[in-house]
């Protein structure tokens, strides 16, 4: 495998460009391809099932492209069919799921505050995470709504505000010190959400995580790419592009694909 071939990275939808950011920041001689599954978002109301058909659909795409580590930049792609992915095909995988252990281990309060889809909520994966820190009190809260409004482009609306309200005081009302976004759209909604929780409270999601372990991987695979050539980063979107281009730059690298 070519040390210059891309990192392929997938998601459903826009939110995985919080992943793709902190990846770039950290490789940035590195190509990469991203694919916005925008048209079957979210994944988190699919079945688990489905959500593995959509996961090897996009992999495949991405291994069309010569991708030679692959990020999955969607906790319920990640919580549900990482696995099987694994399993079937013969590239190095990524995956990304809720950071409990941070917050279980510095919570003060003894409680912390995961938001996220329903499809992670409910994997398998998620409950034996949760299983590990049986001293700590995990509230849940599935964030119905706030992808398809994330994926409109409607990060400011009040729809979003009274959503996020919704979901949040309660938590805060139950003491929580850490407030983990279980879902790669969610880090858009950051400034959003300081505005409804206490400074005190914590906010922890994965990117920056899981751009340190794709470099680890590459390292010990030896396939970073040490050319000093301009790195290609281009987008996907089998949905409407513009607002994935407001997201990412460069904007000339965002194309249409039916995929």
């Amino acid at each position: 495998m070519k040390k210059n071939n891309p990192i392929g990275l997938f998601d459903s939808g826009i939110g995985g460009t919080s992943i793709w950011k902190e990846v770039h920041a950290l490789l940035p001689n590195e190509n990469t391809i991203y694919l916005a599954d925008s048209k079957n978002a979210p994944y988190g109301l699919k079945t688990k099932d489905e959500i593995i058909h959509l996961s090897c659909k996009n992999t495949e795409l991405l291994l069309e492209e010569n991708c030679k580590i692959i990020v999955v930049a969607c906790n319920t792609a990640t919580t549900n069919a990482i696995k099987e992915l694994r399993a079937k095909y013969d590239v190095p995988f990524i995956g990304i799921e809720p950071a409990i252990k941070p917050a279980a281990i510095q919570s003060k309060t003894q409680t912390i505050g995961i938001l996220a889809t329903k499809g992670t909520l409910s994997s398998t994966l998620f409950y034996e995470n949760v299983a590990k820190h049986p001293n700590v009190t995990i509230i849940e809260q599935i964030g119905h709504g706030l992808v398809q409004l994330i994926e409109n482009g409607d990060l400011d609306s009040l729809e979003m505000k009274e959503l996020l309200e919704s979901y949040l005081l309660p938590m805060v009302e139950k003491n929580i010190d850490y407030l983990v976004l279980g879902c790669s759209h969610y880090p858009y909604l950051i400034p959003q959400i300081k505005k409804i929780i206490p400074p005190s409270i914590e906010i922890i999601d994965s990117a920056e995580a899981v751009a340190k372990q794709t470099k680890k991987i590459l390292e010990e695979q030896q396939l970073l790419n040490d050319s000093n050539n301009n790195a290609s980063q281009i987008f996907y979107t089998n949905s409407n592009p513009e607002v994935l281009k407001k997201i990412v730059k460069p904007q000339e690298s965002v194309f249409y694909k039916d995929f």
